[in-house]
């Protein structure tokens, strides 16, 4: 009898240890909605000097795209070269983010969060419009698929007449070199590749309900710290997401707090609502869950808050949970997996910490770590 109630105990204890283990660290799989799990750690710094892993001195050596002004790199050609008038514009299939909307010579034709269609008012001016080109209204006709009542002009500050679709201006991308390229989708969380209907093409091909900022009458204007915004931006249909159901989707008109946003070098990557990269520390773990980045590591890395779930765009709303850190506070987890935010990003869209001391990574939408940049 003694034995059999041990035996007892035992076999509770392992599916105690089980049940809980499967709802963080268990990969794409997680179920658990808020981890109460105790960091351990005495608050010792890991290392010291350049191998501390905490990234600071000289964190923006290796600036990815997007560096300086955050709306990306002018190079691929001078914004006089793409400003030119649009012509008769044309739908065309891009397999990784959709039908877009292009110009008559093939290029990707794109609208910014920041700007309003009711009233049309476009806020990229400056460097801003360097790298993005409005694309003049002068000359500019619609072909099948698109409807030419929708085509309208917005005065923009300087006097210029820029084209809007639905009453987006819109706007080509100095990085987009050849017909057919889309390397503005994503940039930054708030630049999107318009479909034909003036919304974000990645929302049509991914089955999102409601457009972005501003859409509708009834909608609440574009995030003003340019937060991605929107509904699931899945390129692939995996278990959870996509088209096959269960990824968060923000409500329309909602602002978004954690959006994936398409890198250039790194693909997929999880953002937060004002468009900075999420990152995750190699010397924290998902389980048992540990943090690593004490004390001056928070100098430079600092814990993502938490979020609220339907608020949360391109991901399963399950993959999002807490930790308690020791002075209290609570810091958002991605499949358990602790995230931060780097303070050598000084603007939306960049990825300035992914690698540093080969320890800290971007996570992608499938909620791992980004491999680093050969």
């Amino acid at each position: 009898m003694v034995i059999s109630k041990r035996r007892a105990i035992s076999v509770g204890s392992v599916a105690a240890v089980l049940m809980f283990a499967a709802g963080c660290g268990g990969g794409t799989t997680a179920t658990g909605n808020v981890n109460s799990v105790q960091p351990v750690g005495d608050g010792k710094a890991i290392g010291n000097g350049n191998d501390s892993g905490y990234g600071s001195g000289g964190y923006g050596s290796d600036a990815a795209a997007g560096s300086g002004s955050g709306y990306g790199s002018a190079s691929g050609g001078s914004a006089a070269e793409k400003a030119g008038a649009a012509g008769k514009l044309a739908v065309r299939a891009i397999a990784s983010v959709g039908s877009v909307v292009t110009d008559s010579a093939g290029a990707t034709l794109y609208r910014f969060d920041k700007d309003t269609p009711k009233p049309p008012k476009s806020s990229c001016d400056g460097d801003c419009a360097t790298v993005w080109p409005p694309v003049p209204a002068d000359d500019a006709t619609a072909s099948a698929g698109i409807e030419a009542g929708l085509l309208g002009e917005v005065t923009r500050t300087d006097g210029s007449r820029q084209l809007t679709l639905a009453g987006w201006p819109v706007y080509r991308y100095a990085k987009d070199t050849k017909p057919g390229e889309a390397k503005g989708e994503g940039v930054g969380g708030t630049w999107h590749a318009l479909a034909p209907d003036g919304k974000k093409a990645i929302d049509a091909k991914g089955g999102a309900k409601g457009g972005g900022a501003g859409e509708g009458a009834d909608e609440a204007p574009g995030n003003a710290e340019g937060g991605a915004t929107g509904g699931a931006t899945g390129d692939a249909a995996k278990p959870g997401t996509g088209d096959q159901g269960g990824t968060g989707g923000a409500k329309p008109g909602a602002a978004v707090e954690l959006a994936v946003a398409s890198n250039e070098k790194l693909g997929r990557i999880l953002v937060d609502g004002k468009g900075n990269t999420l990152y995750r520390f190699d010397k924290d773990s998902a389980w048992p869950m540990k943090l690593g980045c004490l004390g001056a590591c928070l100098d430079t890395w600092k814990p993502a808050p938490v979020v609220d779930k339907t608020k949360v765009s391109g991901i399963p709303q399950e993959w999002i949970g807490s930790v308690k850190r020791p002075d209290g506070s609570m810091q958002l987890t991605i499949d358990c997996w602790p995230v931060y935010t780097f303070t050598g990003d000084t603007a939306p869209g960049q990825t300035n910490g992914h690698g540093k001391q080969n320890l800290w990574f971007a996570v992608n939408d499938a909620g791992k770590k980004v491999a680093p940049v050969q």
